[in-house]
């Protein structure tokens, strides 16, 4: 079975999990990044299902086996990053580092926890994008340290410019899931009526012209 077949599989699951774990939400929302929302998705709820989390995390293993060619070290970005970093880096074996969202005031007043070296190729994984700033930030502050990053992964993409943003400072962006497949499998397993499903998309395709 191909990768890509493989991947399809991932989706199917990947979107079952969020509606058993209650994941997504509808409503209005706003955002990190300060956007309006129709929809919610909140995967710090994931680590709370230990099989599920494990499952979560195996599609993340998956992913970097098949798309990335090379990755020294995991970089979380907390908060809802990191759980799924750290365990995804215990299965790959491969070394733990966090970036902080904000400098200490005390100690040595570092940026990234853990031990990273110059040169090391830094694999950064978070739970989903939006725009991308914050993920951009961890780039920026992981480059300042020395490490090369080529590579995000994450679970769920929203489409709101993160891959194009993160284009733009030389990094891929890999997602096991993107919001439209979520949305449109929704629908198909009659989870969302037709009046809010139209009124997701509407939003999805929005973000996409104003990007």
């Amino acid at each position: 079975m191909s990768w890509e077949d493989i991947k399809d599989r991932l989706k199917a699951r990947a979107c079952e999990i969020l509606i058993e774990t209650n994941a997504i939400s509808f409503g209005d929302f706003t955002l990190t990044s300060g956007k309006k929302s129709p929809f919610y998705i909140d995967m710090r709820v994931i680590p709370s299902f230990p099989k599920l989390f494990d499952e979560v995390c195996d599609m993340y293993v998956k992913m970097i086996k098949n798309e990335i060619a090379e990755a020294d070290r995991i970089a979380g970005v907390p908060t809802a990053g990191l759980p799924f970093a750290t365990l995804v880096s215990h299965k790959l074996n491969l070394p733990l580092i966090y970036v902080r969202k904000e400098k200490k005031v005390h100690g040595k007043g570092r940026m990234v926890e853990g031990v990273l070296k110059r040169g090391d190729n830094v694999l950064i994984i978070d739970d989903l994008v939006t725009t991308g700033g914050s993920l951009i930030n961890s780039i920026n502050n992981v480059r300042r340290e020395g490490g090369i990053v080529k590579d995000v992964v994450v679970f769920l993409d929203r489409e709101q410019g993160g891959k194009e943003n993160l284009k733009n400072v030389g990094v891929k962006l890999h997602s096991i899931l993107n919001v439209t497949e979520l949305i449109e499998y929704l629908r198909e397993q009659s989870v969302l009526d037709e009046e809010t499903y139209l009124k997701c998309i509407n939003y999805i395709r929005g973000e996409k012209v104003r990007k």
